[in-house]
């Protein structure tokens, strides 16, 4: 295996180990943070990305931010995919569109995976597309990271890229959720939990219960059914939790929106009073604290497990640091092989 940063005269070859491309053009925000955030890995994880989009344009942030390095390249793409476009359709269609030319470069050897900020569904079937799912692997699901207040993070799977699975879909989410918190997040014996309306085993419904029974016959720590409250590490102790991505949607969604009214509530009052003001200035440290651990720019972003190489699906709004952990994260993927090890157990349980 090639040590990062070098290329041993076959860039091709370096690529296929060390590069992770990045959808430069699809975030919110535009390239800037992007670029800024590439950069950062760059400079401090000694990454080496490939920048995709308009080319002048992202030329131009890399000059402006006074970078001229070797671990960073522009691949240009002329078109990109935005929020309102059909997912579907517009890979189809904008064949040139930046988030499609990151999952070709995946494709062809190029780089190990690719990151993108911007349409969910565009970036799914980008990497169905071109990348296609691994042998075996009936649907791929997004892992998305949920902070626990120990620090840590329970895997969420399938958050939304299948709203009608099968038991068996929910089979396999378990079973590449248990390798993605093991070698990412480092959990040595995952617990693995099916989300439902209550603990007992006849709680649920036709799918929750035909998948208990499966997911009973695995060879992993499998605690049972698990409810909402347990993601967050404060009931039944689970790393892993699976369910239909119509679910773990809502789950999702219904998660940012508390959190935003929670932070947003917090502002408001402690404006409300300088004795308030002062309160919270002596709070700022533990505020910071549970605001960093709350943080999905901590995991960079959700990836989408199951397809031949490695796609990682960020927030529309993404900063600098999300960026740079994505990276991070997806090049952590690379040296731990972690695709190969998903489609081995896929092979062997699922």
């Amino acid at each position: 295996m090639l040590r990062h940063g070098t290329t041993d005269g076959d860039p091709k070859r370096a690529a296929t180990e060390l590069w992770m491309a990045v959808d430069a053009m699809s975030g919110d925000h535009g390239p800037a943070p992007l670029v800024l955030g590439c950069i950062s890995a760059a400079v401090e994880l000694d990454a080496h990305v490939i920048l995709v989009g308009d080319e002048t344009t992202l030329t131009a942030e890399l000059k402006k931010h006074g970078y001229a390095g070797k671990n960073i390249r522009v691949v240009h793409a002329s078109e990109v995919i935005t929020m309102e476009d059909s997912p579907a359709m517009a890979v189809r269609q904008k064949r040139d569109a930046s988030v499609n030319v990151a999952a070709k470069l995946v494709a062809s050897g190029e780089a190990l995976g690719f990151f993108s900020p911007g349409n969910t569904g565009a970036s799914m079937a980008a990497a169905l597309a071109h990348m296609g799912r691994l042998p075996g692997v009936k649907r791929p699901a997004i892992a998305t990271p949920i902070p626990r207040e120990d620090g840590t993070a329970t895997v969420l799977l399938d958050s939304g890229a299948n709203v009608d699975c099968k038991s068996e879909y929910l089979v396999q989410f378990a079973v590449m959720g248990e390798v993605y918190s093991r070698e990412i997040m480092g959990v040595i014996n995952p617990k693995i939990g099916l989300i439902s309306n209550g603990e007992e085993d006849t709680k649920g419904n036709e799918l929750t219960l035909a998948a208990l029974n499966r997911l009973k016959k695995l060879p992993y720590d499998f605690v049972g059914n698990v409810e909402g409250r347990d993601l967050y590490g404060t009931g039944k102790s689970v790393h892993v939790v699976v369910c239909d991505g119509f679910v773990g949607n809502i789950i999702l969604k219904s998660i940012e929106g508390l959190a935003k009214t929670i932070f947003s509530s917090l502002k408001k009052n402690i404006n409300s009073s300088a004795i308030a003001q002062g309160g919270a200035l002596l709070m700022k440290p533990a505020f910071l604290a549970v605001k960093n651990r709350m943080d999905y720019a901590t995991y960079g972003g959700a990836p989408l497990l199951g397809v031949a190489g490695v796609c990682i699906i960020g927030h529309g709004s993404s900063n600098a640091r999300a960026v740079r952990n994505a990276v991070r994260v997806g090049l952590e993927f690379g040296q731990k092989n972690v695709t190969q090890r998903i489609a081995d157990n896929i092979k062997r349980f699922a």
